[in-house]
């Protein structure tokens, strides 16, 4: 016999369907509506109870009661499933308008915040405690938004750019110093950078300048009792670090993850360009080298016209004719036709230290190389070449300049710079940090979308966000770069002969580590480097020459010898992990 009710089961999917689609509803209200539900279900079963079954027979022996009974209890069914389909979507409705009348337009989510660890709370309890004991009141806590802090250094006796620990004497240690002081950092965050996310767009190297380089981190900009903030900064910081200014950022802004590309400037006296002088380890090398070579003739590379004039002089007689020489435009021409070698994306593995041939990292996108006409600075001509690349590696710029005035003296072939790309791997070494200075970090992207972002608002609105732009300070930038960083260049370049020393340091070597300095654009097997295996005669870079900080002359020459007595203790290559070289990325 079947049963004319309609049954209380329901598919599964049309129950996932509502418990998705429609509000939440307390158990009681669930409650009432099935026991409604159900009450009416009964009714139904008992009229339908009273009608004749489809499948018995009646008195009259015709079928024409069941089909009508049949067609009746099709037409219930339809319409109790329409009125629930109808009443499901009144309730929808119903509680959908309900909370949009009382919770107005949908708000976004705000994001969830890194809870602190069971150490940071420790710690933050025990500075509380410690505190309350010495009777001192809880510091009020203000506000903190995401900046960009547009900043200047000379890095002479400075530890590089980056914060740190053991008190390690750095830019960013003395910033994020002056930040807690002038109130723009609470005292809370004082013990810990990270905790107002700090990061930089460019990181430099023990000694090297910046005239301009962007700090991101989240700052207290509303100072009370401040009313410059950047003035109230600058009192705190040394004469030779200033902040250009600040900029209010976009919560996500990161200073080297959103930074487009850098520009570096190398400055170094032209007299590098003269070729090494005869009777030199170097040259004795080279020239041997080419010596044995069936296809190289030793006639064409005759001894050049300084050292034709006195090759017997003492070091300091050398280095005043060196500063009196000036610079041909075949030279100037050498250089600029091999900078362009440098252009685009090229595998700059022997550019720098610690990273294999394979290494996709090693690739590296160069938008422009440009040298500059030289200039004279009292009695030394100087010579500028520009670096603006989209991001570089540990050593990179100095490295890259050491192969491009080492091969212009020797009159290498430009081929030699393709051949540095390819996979044997041999040693450049690094010019002076003294000559390097960092320009400034670009955000060209990150203005783009700045400038339609406000379109919108003005520039007294609070959600207007300015541009990163070094412009807007050039006058001041360009007086610092004179006053600090050209000044300091040139005087200890004056001094001691930084640079001279640098280059006789490369002349004196006489092993094979430098035989692709060669007129025929190869790489010889003899200068290759094979991981693992001893090399006989090494060259040993001088820690000296990494330092950009020299009062006296004599200073120099001190640690020149000291180094010499121990060159045991001087390492060939720097090795460091793939985390650290990754932080030195600039």
């Amino acid at each position: 016999m079947s049963e004319l009710a309609p049954s209380r089961k329901r598919p599964l999917d049309e129950l996932e369907r509502e418990d998705v689609s429609e509000p939440s509803t307390s158990k009681l209200q669930k409650s009432d509506t099935c026991a409604g539900e159900q009450q009416g279900s009964e009714d139904v079963q008992m009229k339908d109870s009273t009608t004749p079954k489809a499948d018995e027979p009646h008195s009259d022996g015709g079928n024409s009661d069941s089909e009508q009974h049949s067609e009746s209890s099709e037409r219930i069914q339809q319409q109790k499933k329409a009125k629930k389909t109808e009443s499901g979507r009144a309730r929808r409705k119903k509680k959908k308008g309900d909370q949009d009348e009382s919770e107005g337009p949908k708000k976004r989510q705000p994001r969830m915040r890194r809870r602190a660890t069971k150490e940071e709370e420790d710690a933050a309890k025990e500075r509380k405690a410690q505190a309350e004991a010495l009777g001192i009141p809880s510091a009020p806590r203000y506000p903190k938004r995401q900046s960009a802090l547009l900043i200047g250094f000379c890095g002479s006796g400075y530890s590089g750019m980056q914060i740190q620990p053991d008190n390690i004497k750095t830019i960013e240690g003395v910033l994020f110093k002056a930040l807690v002081n002038a109130g723009a950092v609470s005292q809370d965050n004082a013990d810990d950078p990270v905790k107002v996310s700090l990061a930089r767009a460019a990181r430099t190297d023990a000694g090297v300048h910046a005239a301009g380089n962007v700090v991101s981190l989240k700052m207290i900009i509303t100072v009370p009792g401040v009313k410059d903030l950047v003035a109230r900064i600058n009192e705190e910081l040394p004469p030779e670090i200033r902040l250009w200014g600040f900029v209010r950022a976009q919560n996500s802004f990161n200073a080297r993850l959103v930074c487009d590309s850098r520009k570096y400037t190398y400055y170094f006296p032209s007299y590098l360009l003269i070729p090494p002088k005869p009777g030199s380890g170097l040259y004795d090398k080279l020239r041997g080298k080419e010596a044995s070579t069936e296809t190289s003739e030793v006639e064409s590379s005759p001894v050049h016209p300084f050292w034709q004039e006195s090759a017997t002089g003492s070091h300091e007689e050398d280095l005043a004719r060196k500063r009196a020489w000036r610079v041909g435009p075949a030279e100037m021409e050498r250089l600029r036709k091999f900078v362009k070698k440098y252009e685009a994306s090229h595998n700059f593995h022997n550019f720098t230290v610690g990273r294999e041939f394979g290494d996709r990292s090693n690739v590296r996108f160069m938008k422009e190389i440009r040298v500059e006409d030289p200039v004279v600075h009292g009695d030394t001509e100087w010579i500028s070449v520009l670096f603006h690349g989209q991001s570089f590696m540990l050593h990179q710029i100095r490295k890259m300049m050491a192969a491009l005035v080492l091969t212009c003296r020797i009159g290498s072939s430009p081929e030699i710079v393709d051949e540095l790309y390819k996979a044997p791997m041999v040693f450049i070494p690094k010019m002076p940090s003294l000559g390097l200075l960092l320009e400034e970090p670009l955000f060209n992207s990150y203005n783009g979308r700045m400038t339609v972002h406000n379109q919108n608002y003005k520039p007294t609105d609070a959600d207007y966000r300015p541009l990163i732009d070094f412009d807007l300070h050039r006058e001041k930038i360009d007086a610092f770069k004179e006053e600090f960083i050209y000044k300091n260049m040139r005087g200890i370049e004056d001094r001691s002969g930084l640079f001279d020393a640098w280059v006789r340091s490369v002349d004196k070597y006489s092993g094979d580590d430098l035989l692709w300095l060669n007129r025929e654009g190869k790489v010889p097997q003899e200068c290759v480097i094979i991981k693992g295996k001893w090399r006989s005669n090494p060259f040993r870079e001088k820690r000296v020459f990494d330092t950009t900080s020299f009062p006296s002359t004599a200073i120099v020459k001190k640690q020149l010898l000291e180094e010499a007595e121990a060159a045991e203790e001087d390492e060939e290559e720097e090795v460091l992990d793939k985390k650290h070289l990754a932080e030195t990325e600039g």
